[in-house]
């Protein structure tokens, strides 16, 4: 039995880590090659995208993060999990096209540019500009 339960565990822990490793944004298995990043401060935000995210936002503040350093679908998951971590995120959309992340937060969470230029951070990228818009 307890053979069968040290296997386990270590197969288990092995899983893990893989796991672990293959969500590191810095692995050596992710690389950005031939991709160029869109500088977020430098794009518009389109109106038609910023309407359909709020569509069915009460009471909430908005957030558009102008963000460069994101270039591919890996990054934007990564921020997307990042954010959703805090529970007064409503919703996060993530553009690479333009290189703004919208995220709605409820109206009781006090926004911080320095929390959230520390996130993008993390994830390998950098905030450069920051717009709260309240929604009621």
């Amino acid at each position: 039995m307890y053979k069968f339960l040290i296997i386990t565990t270590l197969l288990i822990s092995n899983n893990l880590y893989a796991m672990d490793k293959m969500h590191d944004h810095n692995s050596k298995q992710h690389n950005h090659d031939s991709r160029t990043a869109v500088d977020g401060s430098k794009t518009r935000l389109d109106d038609a995208m910023y309407n359909k995210f709020v569509s069915n936002l009460d009471s909430s503040q908005v957030v558009i993060v102008d963000v460069n350093g994101m270039v591919c679908d890996f990054c934007a998951r990564g921020i997307e999990k990042t954010f959703y971590d805090d529970n007064l995120v409503k919703k996060v959309l993530v553009s690479l096209e333009t290189g703004k992340v919208l995220i709605a937060y409820d109206n009781a969470k006090k926004v911080d540019f320095g929390e959230i230029k520390n996130i993008f951070l993390s994830n390998g990228q950098s905030a450069t500009g920051m717009t709260l818009k309240k929604i009621t």
